[in-house]
């Protein structure tokens, strides 16, 4: 694999959640995920029709003391919840962006069901406009592997 861009986002308060957010071929990426500054709940979600593990969750701590860092596959939706105020989120992506393939999903889809443990977070425009997954339809099939 080979990283070609490095994304850098800043959140100012705890309680922030970014995603589920995702590219959809043949943009789509595999992510590196690390935080350098604070602490985040980090979230990877199969999203890949057809997979035994479709709209399943999986989460982690992910923190500057930790230096823990988690990989998400192509065919995976992600996002994080800030823990703390003053976070920094870093990730590498094997591919760039593009606007016209950019998804996202409801955090708060009821079909995946992420445990965010926050019961009124802070959310950009884009994220509370965000379709569920049903409603997104399929941008990744599962090929058995």
């Amino acid at each position: 694999m080979e990283f070609v861009q490095d994304n850098h986002s800043y959140s100012e308060r705890k309680g922030v959640i970014r995603g589920l957010h995702y590219q959809a071929p043949p943009f789509d990426q595999s992510k590196l995920v690390r935080c350098t500054r604070g602490s985040v709940l980090d979230v990877a979600v199969d999203i890949r029709h057809g997979s035994p593990n479709y709209a399943k969750w999986f989460g982690l701590v992910l923190s500057a003391d930790n230096k823990k860092q988690l990989f998400i596959p192509k065919g995976f939706a992600h996002g994080f919840l800030t823990l703390e105020d003053g976070c920094e989120v870093q990730y590498k992506v094997d591919n760039f962006y593009s606007y016209e393939h950019d998804r996202n999903i409801r955090y708060d889809d009821s079909e995946i069901g992420v445990e965010w443990g926050v019961s009124e977070p802070l959310l950009s425009d884009k994220d509370l406009k965000a379709p569920s997954l049903r409603e997104r339809g399929t941008d990744f099939i599962w090929e058995g592997r």
